[in-house]
């Protein structure tokens, strides 16, 4: 292959997921539209687009705080499951 072939593969490949990116990140202006957002964006790509709008500041209500954490730490091990499948550990 010619280097102009490759660099035209190599834009091309970059303008794909540039426009990936974008689209999975489109704009919810309610709350409930925000969270599927999120879900979707996390399921897709594994992390979110904007951290600032993924980190929750606000009160816990009663019960949620101790299932956050045990829901994070079961993501946390599923995922850690998947890389050591993927890597042969």
């Amino acid at each position: 292959m010619s280097i102009q072939t490759l660099s035209r593969c190599g834009v091309a490949i970059f303008a794909a997921a540039l426009m990936a990116g974008c689209s999975s990140s489109g704009s919810k202006t309610s709350e409930q539209g925000a969270a599927k957002s999120y879900s979707s964006t996390a399921r897709a790509g594994g992390e979110c687009a904007s951290r600032g709008k993924c980190i929750y500041k606000g009160a816990y209500e009663s019960g949620e705080r101790n299932y956050a954490e045990a829901e994070a730490k079961r993501l946390n091990m599923a995922e850690l499951e998947r890389l050591r499948r993927a890597f042969g550990n």
